[in-house]
């Protein structure tokens, strides 16, 4: 069952641990699907070619189903599942946390990169603005132009965000829900005449 609300960050955040010479830099940021983040990993890689490894975990949605980790390199279990551990230990979702190292000459070991991964990765948290926000449930609107007034007060009174307009005789709204409001909103639309409310399957 979907939550009411969920916690992510409110913008990127950065954080940065050293030890022995390496250089580990970490870049949060608020992501809404699988490929926001390839867009912000071939950024990151791009800002440092150099760097020796990229690795990154993230997680998105809300019934902890879709993660990701990659160690990139770095010895199995070492990178990525750490960084993971430290988006959960806040409870978060709809982020990403890359870790870009640059190697100082001495191996870590597992244990040490472990302890790397983890600590960059909760400097960077630190940094950030965590949020509380609604899971919004997105639908689709089909009606006459003639009761657009009619719509539209049920949409501003249960902050639904509209994505999409096309507002002709006859009109199409795309919507955003939020859960919390939803059997209310439903119930109200279902009272006007002519409306079509459908749900949109999300596409991650």
């Amino acid at each position: 069952m979907l939550p009411d609300f969920y916690y992510s960050i409110e913008k990127p955040a950065t954080g940065e641990y050293k030890d022995r010479g390496s250089k580990f830099l970490a870049y949060a940021f608020p992501i809404a699907t699988v490929a926001d983040f390839k867009l912000i990993l071939a950024r990151i890689k791009k800002e440092h070619p150099k760097a020796a490894h990229h690795c990154f975990a993230y997680r998105l949605g809300f019934e902890n189903l879709v993660f990701r980790v990659s160690d990139d390199g770095e010895p199995s279990g070492s990178a990525g599942r750490p960084i993971l551990g430290q988006i959960d230990s806040l409870q978060l979702t709809n982020v990403i946390i890359i870790v870009v190292r640059y190697f100082g000459g001495t191996l870590l070991g597992v244990p040490g990169l472990i302890h790397a991964y983890k600590s960059a990765s909760y400097e960077c948290l630190q940094q950030a603005v965590i949020v509380k926000k609604p899971v919004l449930i997105s639908y689709r609107l089909q009606f006459d132009y003639t009761i657009l007034n009619q719509v539209m007060r049920w949409v501003k009174q249960f902050e639904c965000e509209v994505y999409k307009n096309e507002m002709q005789l006859f009109c199409i709204l795309e919507i955003s829900v939020p859960k919390i409001h939803l059997q209310e909103m439903e119930k109200r639309i279902s009272e006007i005449n002519g409306v079509e409310m459908e749900k949109i399957l999300s596409e991650s």
